[in-house]
């Protein structure tokens, strides 16, 4: 089984922290972000994994070299511009013969990837993605207006959704329909999946899972590694 890490992006918002490294090579704890990732998936099986690179990318390169002290296969993909989060796949996309697994390389997560890729089999789906359910409360009433009259109100109402984790398994025929130029994201790819009929599943997962993306998000991931390696509830 393969993977594909997205590690290409800036890391703007996680400043100062990435001022002089990469996000990916952001220390939690006394490991990068991305090298416990990495080591999740090797203890999950995954023999070789793709990290898509780009800002910094010779910092994460020299790190994580050919993987071999992992027990895993590293290869490279570097973009000279910002392709989004599916585009590096189209330089690499010859290497993509069979189901894998793509996710990007900030995520502190205690998700176990073998059951995501068998949940995705079972399902038959040309794409699933790892989803949490997450709730926002809403400390004022909520009126429901038709023009200028109120019909509904409901006071301080909970609001559930479910957001992507950012971790995702593909069928290599989902690649068909990423454009040969341009910059092309992954929501580009689901929503092209849907329009031509394609089947999409969602992964419920209600275990651990925080995206590095901010300076609060990277204080919580501190706090709660130990517990995430370890399989401790947090």
């Amino acid at each position: 089984m393969k993977a594909v890490l997205l590690a290409g992006g800036k890391g703007s918002r996680l400043k100062p922290y990435t001022i002089s490294i990469p996000k990916p090579l952001v220390p939690v704890g006394d490991e990068p972000i991305m090298e416990i990732v990495v080591k999740q998936l090797v203890k999950e099986g995954i023999e070789d994994i793709t990290m898509a690179v780009g800002h910094m990318a010779e910092q994460i390169i020299s790190y994580f070299g050919d993987g071999s002290r992992y027990g895993t296969k590293i290869s490279y993909s570097k973009e000279e511009r910002a392709l989004g989060t599916v585009g590096p796949l189209r330089l690499i996309r010859d290497g993509l013969d069979d189901t894998f697994l793509m996710m990007n390389g900030d995520i502190l997560t205690d998700l176990r990837y073998g059951e995501l890729i068998g949940y995705h089999k079972e399902k038959g789906a040309e794409a699933t993605i790892a989803t949490v359910k997450r709730n926002v409360d809403i400390d004022y009433g909520v009126v429901k207006i038709n023009e200028d009259a109120i019909v509904g109100w409901e006071e301080k109402p909970t609001i559930h959704y479910h957001v992507s984790t950012g971790i995702y398994v593909l069928e290599p025929s989902a690649l068909d329909l990423i454009p040969p130029e341009g910059k092309f994201d992954l929501p580009d790819l689901i929503k092209a999946l849907i329009s031509h009929g394609r089947e999409v599943a969602s992964y419920p997962f209600e275990g651990y899972w925080l995206d590095i993306g901010r300076p609060e998000d990277y204080e919580k991931a501190c706090e709660n590694v130990t517990k995430v390696r370890k399989g401790k509830d947090v």
